[in-house]
C-alpha cells in the first residue's frame, strides 16, 4: 500500500503508545480481553481517532459516537464469519482500526490508501460497500436469508447498524417493512444519537425521542412465548400471532404504540449506547435469536470530545484541528474566492427576496448545499426533508404544480437516488424545478460512492431537461436566475471548494438557453478545445502554455450540455478539423458523447478527442490527484492537446 512521503503531516503520525488498543490486531484480540478491559479499550480508541483526524481528516464526530458499539460487537460476534453491515459508515472507524487497519489507517481516505468507507474490496471484514444512507437493512436482509439458505452457513449471524437519520430514508423503511416476512435472524441496531449532518427533521426523530420498554416486560414476553411453546400452544409458524397479542398488550399497559413491534420486529431499548459492558450483555442475550430484532441505543455524537458533542454538526467533517483546544486549522486563506456552495446560498437568498415563489428544498444536507441561509432568512419558505431524495424531488414537484418555483439543492452523487422522481414526477410534466446539483465531478478524499461523474450522462438524456455547468460564479448566478424566468425543468451542476474569483456579486441577468461563448479564437487553426464547467481553467491554462510554446489552439466555453449551442457548433466544426471535449464527469454517454452525435447527425466529419473520466470506477485521492490520473488536469490536456497539434503540422 502507498505510504505518504515523509514531508507529509501523517508521516510523523504514531500508531503506537495506546495502551490495549496496541495490542489488537483482529477482533480476536478483542475477544481475548476481559469484560472489564472493554472501557479501557474504547477510551484508547478514541485518542487514536482523535490524534489522527485532527491531521488527516475525516468523518469525526460519527465514528466518535460508535466506538462502544463497535467494540461490543466485535466482542459478541465472530466476525467476519458473522456479518456486520454499516449504514453510510461515517460511524465505522473504529470497526477498521479493530480489524487489521490500524496502521493504514494513518493514510487514510488518501490517494494509495484504505477508503474512509467500509469496502469488501479492502477487507473482508467489510460485508458490504457503504457511502449512501438507508441501504443497510435491505441489504442485511439479503445476507441473513442467502446464510441461512446455504449450507454450513445457517448458524452465521447478521447485524446492521443504521443511524437514526438514515432510518427515516425510505429504503430503510422498505426493508423494515420485508424484514418480518421471512424466516430470519437479522439484528438491527438503531444507532439514535438524535443527529445526521444537520439537525434531524421529521415525525419519526419526535417518535424515537420518546421511545421506551422496560427490562421487565421483555422477560415477561420471553416467558410467555416459551410456556406457550412448551405447551403446544404456539408453533413457530404461529409465532407472528403471538408478538401481535403481546406488542398489543404492551401499547395497552404503556399507552404508546411500537412502529417497529407493529411491523413484527422484536424491539429492545433504548439503552445506554456508550455503556459498553451493557451493550455486551444484551448482545449475549439476544444474538441467538431466530427472529428479526431491533435494538435501540442512545449515544451522543462526537462522544469523547468537549467541542464536538457540543457542535456535532460542525464537527460531522471537520477538517485539520488542534486536539488540546478545539480550534479548527484552516488550509485556505480568508482572501481566497468563496465556496460554490457559498455563492450559490447567498444567490438563493437574492432571488427569495425577489420573487416570493422562490422556495429553497435540500435532503438533509442545509448547510453542506449553503440551503441554510435561505433557511436563516426565509425559514417558512426553505425545506430540509431529511434523507429522502426521492421525496425531495417529487415534494418539489408538487410545489411547482402550486405556482412554485423550487430551488432544490441535493449533491451530484445523492442525487441518483432519485432519478425515477426526476423523469416522472418533473420532466414527464415539464415542471420549473431548478436542479441545484452540488459536488459535481471528483469529489476528492470521499472516494468512489461520492463523485459525482454520472449527472451529465444520466440527465442529458430526458425530454425536458436543459443541463448547464457554469465555469465561473457569475454565469452560476445568471443561471439560477435564467432559472427562474424560463419554463420548465432545469439542472445546473458545479463542484466542490472553492470557485474562482472573488468578484462575483454582480446584477443578474437572463443568458440565452443553449448559447457558448468563444474564450480564445485564433485564425485558422486546426484544434479547438470544448469544455463545460470550471475545467475551463485548467484549459485555458494548458492551452496558454501551448501557445508559449508556438501552438495555437482555439477554446470554447460551452456552458450548455442540454441543449448544445448548434450555432457555435456549427461553426467550430466547419472551421477546424479537431475537437477535443473536456468535462468533469464520465465519458460515456457525457458532454463529448454529446458533441460527437451532433456532428455525427449534421455530418460533420471532425475528429473528436474526449478526455473526463474513464468508464471504470475513480477511488480516492485529491481533486487534483484523480483528474491527473483521468488525463484532464492541466497537464492532461496540454500534452493530449499538444500531441493533437503534431499530428496537423
Amino acid at each position: 500500500m502507498k505510504q505518504e512521503s515523509a514531508s507529509s503531516p501523517t508521516a510523523s503520525l504514531k500508531t503506537s503508545g495506546y495502551g490495549l488498543l496496541d495490542t489488537i490486531s483482529s477482533p480476536a484480540d478483542v475477544r481475548a480481553l476481559r469484560l472489564d478491559q472493554l472501557p479501557e479499550l474504547c477510551a484508547d480508541i478514541r485518542r487514536y481517532l482523535i490524534d489522527h483526524l485532527s491531521v488527516n481528516p475525516g468523518h469525526f464526530a460519527s465514528s466518535m459516537g460508535a466506538v462502544e458499539i463497535i467494540v461490543a460487537l466485535h466482542y459478541v460476534y465472530d466476525t467476519p464469519t458473522d456479518h456486520l453491515f454499516w449504514d453510510v459508515g461515517h460511524q465505522a472507524y473504529a470497526h477498521k482500526i479493530l480489524t487489521g487497519r490500524k496502521e493504514a489507517f494513518v493514510n487514510q481516505r488518501k490517494k494509495g490508501g484504505i477508503s474512509g468507507f467500509p469496502s469488501p474490496l479492502e477487507s473482508d471484514y467489510d460485508t458490504f460497500i457503504t457511502g449512501h444512507a438507508s441501504n443497510s437493512i435491505s441489504a442485511a436482509l439479503g445476507r441473513a436469508i442467502a446464510d441461512r439458505n446455504t449450507p454450513g452457513k445457517e448458524n452465521c449471524k447478521t447485524v446492521a447498524v443504521i443511524g437514526d437519520a438514515s432510518i427515516s430514508g425510505g429504503l430503510a423503511f422498505e426493508g423494515l417493512n420485508n424484514v418480518a416476512n421471512n424466516p430470519n435472524n437479522l439484528l438491527i441496531i438503531l444507532n439514535d444519537n438524535e443527529m445526521s449532518i444537520d439537525a434531524n427533521v421529521g415525525g419519526l426523530h419526535a417518535y424515537l425521542s420518546e421511545l421506551s420498554t422496560s427490562a421487565g416486560y421483555n422477560k415477561w414476553r420471553s416467558k410467555l412465548y416459551n410456556a406457550f411453546r412448551r405447551k403446544g400452544v404456539v408453533t413457530e409458524e404461529g409465532k407472528g400471532r403471538i408478538q401481535r397479542f403481546t406488542n398489543s398488550v404492551k401499547s395497552l399497559v404503556s399507552g404508546k404504540q411500537n412502529i417497529f413491534e407493529g411491523l413484527n420486529l422484536r424491539y429492545f431499548g433504548p439503552f445506554d449506547g456508550h455503556d459498553v459492558i451493557k451493550i455486551v450483555k444484551i448482545l449475549n442475550d439476544i444474538k441467538d435469536m431466530q427472529t428479526p430484532r431491533l435494538l435501540h441505543l442512545h449515544t451522543v455524537k462526537g462522544k469523547g470530545y468537549q467541542p464536538a458533542e457540543k457542535n456535532p454538526a460542525k464537527w460531522h467533517a471537520p477538517g485539520m484541528f488542534d486536539p488540546e483546544t478545539g480550534e479548527k486549522i484552516s488550509s485556505v486563506s480568508k482572501d481566497s474566492p468563496l465556496p460554490w456552495q457559498e455563492v450559490f446560498g447567498r444567490t438563493l437568498v437574492e432571488l427569495a427576496a425577489q420573487d416570493d415563489r422562490v422556495m429553497g428544498v435540500t435532503a438533509a444536507m442545509p448547510s453542506g448545499t449553503s440551503v441554510s441561509r435561505m433557511l436563516a432568512e426565509f425559514p417558512e419558505r426553505t425545506f430540509d426533508v431529511g434523507i429522502s431524495e426521492g421525496h425531495a424531488v417529487t415534494f418539489s414537484a408538487g410545489l411547482a404544480t402550486g405556482g412554485k418555483r423550487p430551488f432544490t439543492a441535493i449533491y451530484s452523487t445523492f442525487l441518483q437516488r432519485a432519478y425515477d422522481n426526476i423523469v416522472n414526477d418533473v420532466c414527464i410534466q415539464g415542471l420549473p424545478v431548478t436542479f441545484c446539483i452540488d459536488r459535481a465531478g471528483v469529489v476528492g478524499e470521499d472516494g468512489v460512492t461520492h463523485h459525482g461523474l454520472l449527472d451529465i450522462a444520466y440527465l442529458r438524456c430526458i425530454p425536458n431537461m436543459k443541463v448547464a455547468a457554469p465555469a465561473d460564479e457569475k454565469t452560476l448566478r445568471n443561471l439560477m436566475f435564467t432559472s427562474l424566468h424560463s419554463d420548465g425543468p432545469m439542472a445546473i451542476r458545479y463542484p466542490r471548494g472553492k470557485a474562482t474569483t472573488k468578484d462575483w456579486h454582480t446584477e443578474m441577468e437572463i443568458i440565452e438557453i443553449g448559447k457558448g461563448r468563444p474564450v480564445i479564437e485564433h485564425e485558422e487553426t486546426k484544434v479547438a478545445v470544448l469544455t463545460v464547467g470550471p475545467i475551463l481553467h485548467e484549459a485555458r491554462k494548458a492551452l496558454e502554455a501551448l501557445e508559449a510554446k508556438g501552438m495555437k489552439v482555439d477554446l470554447y466555453d460551452m456552458i450548455w450540455i442540454k441543449p448544445l449551442d448548434s450555432g457555435l457548433l456549427r461553426h467550430i466544426a466547419s472551421t477546424h478539423q479537431i475537437l477535443v471535449t473536456v468535462e468533469d464527469g464520465v465519458i460515456t454517454g457525457g458532454f463529448g458523447t454529446a458533441v460527437t452525435e451532433w456532428c455525427r447527425d449534421n455530418g460533420f466529419d471532425v475528429d473528436i478527442k474526449t478526455l473526463g473520466a474513464p468508464d471504470s470506477w475513480v477511488t480516492h485521492g485529491t481533486v487534483e490527484q484523480l483528474r491527473h490520473d483521468c488525463g484532464y488536469d492541466r497537464e492532461g490536456i496540454e500534452a493530449t492537446v499538444a500531441a493533437l497539434c503534431r499530428t496537423q503540422s
